[in-house]
């Protein structure tokens, strides 16, 4: 596989490549190294993964630690190597931080304390034609995460302050890092993630999203544009209600259009001359349907959606290790078949 990052970003900004490229926020290690035969211990053996499964780019996160057992938690916001997060029970009550003093004790890391050591060393590793997606995010997740769910949610009401303050502590932490992607010459595109919403509706009020998200993923759509480099956006869920602000915010692509909360040729059809449409193969079909049905949704999505372009085939979140193996190798097989020139 021959692998042509310009492909992938003319199709993040809605043009129509020579083919339909492939894209997954994240694969299990578990994954890469069945399909590779042997253990991922370098960022060489992880290029050599993405390259081989035909990919047209590495995903990096800088290494950070937000941990919130530095204070005593058990729950741990940690990442796999791959940057898939941990899954995890959130919290539903109270988290590590219910009040000022709580902030105020709290060791979180500094923008010094993140490593950037990938990005240092990955276009000497990079084969002919391959690229560089920058990757983080959780801003919002990581506000009611800390706070735990029952308790951000009263303190919007009761504590709007603390909220803020929190808030606006994570979110200049994570921007550092998007500075950091717009600013380097090893980053071709950007990617946010953050989880605003589930499979019936938004998380929270649209009012609670634009005081606490929207203007953080706002100042990285500032930053990609001015960087000239492609904004991609994940969250699962019901996105009607604010498709528009993600569009405002200068996202070029939303992810991962999960099946069971939108149908993914109507957000084509209304959104698809603004937004590049990204994944859509159903999790659960992946982990426990055919190879059959797989390539029929590939088929499916590539005529009706990525025809005339501004698709990305992939799955409907990410690949986790209970994914069939032979289901995801049937995904990349009908995606190549589908999706246009041979590479």
């Amino acid at each position: 596989m021959r692998p042509d990052i310009e492909q992938l970003k003319l199709t993040l900004r809605r043009g129509k490549g020579r083919f339909v490229p492939m894209i997954e926020l994240g694969v299990h290690p578990k994954i890469k190294e069945r399909f590779l035969g042997r253990e991922i211990k370098t960022l060489q053996d992880d290029i050599e993964f993405w390259h081989k499964a035909g990919y047209d780019y590495v995903k990096l996160q800088p290494v950070a630690d937000f941990n919130p057992a530095k204070i005593g938690a058990q729950e741990h916001l940690t990442y796999h190597e791959d940057g898939t997060l941990n899954r995890k029970w959130a919290s539903e009550s109270k988290g590590v931080i219910a009040s000022f003093e709580d902030l105020e004790r709290y060791k979180f890391p500094t923008t010094s304390d993140f490593d950037y050591w990938k990005f240092e060393q990955v276009r000497s590793l990079l084969p002919e034609g391959m690229g560089v997606i920058g990757q983080y995010g959780d801003i919002f997740t990581m506000t009611w995460e800390m706070m735990g769910f029952e308790t951000f949610s009263l303190a919007l009401f009761e504590e709007p302050e603390l909220v803020k303050a929190l808030n606006d502590k994570i979110g200049e932490l994570v921007v550092s890092m998007f500075e950091y992607f717009a600013q380097s010459d090893a980053v071709d595109v950007i990617w946010y993630s953050d989880d605003i919403a589930f499979t019936q509706g938004l998380l929270v009020s649209p009012a609670t999203l634009h005081a606490y998200f929207f203007p953080w993923l706002r100042r990285i759509g500032e930053l990609a544009r001015k960087a000239n480099k492609p904004l991609l956006y994940h969250t699962d869920g019901v996105l009607w209600d604010v498709f528009d602000d993600i569009i405002d915010c200068g996202v070029d692509a939303i992810h991962p259009i999960e099946p069971k909360a939108m149908d993914i040729a109507e957000v084509k059809r209304r959104y698809g001359d603004k937004l590049c449409i990204l994944g859509n193969i159903d999790v659960d079909i992946l982990a426990r349907g055919s190879k059959e049905d797989i390539r029929r949704i590939v088929e499916r999505n590539i005529q009706n959606v990525g025809s005339n372009g501004g698709y990305c085939v992939g799955s409907g979140n990410s690949i986790p290790e209970y994914v069939l193996f032979e289901n995801y190798m049937a995904l990349l097989e009908a995606s190549r078949e589908f999706g246009g020139e041979s590479r």
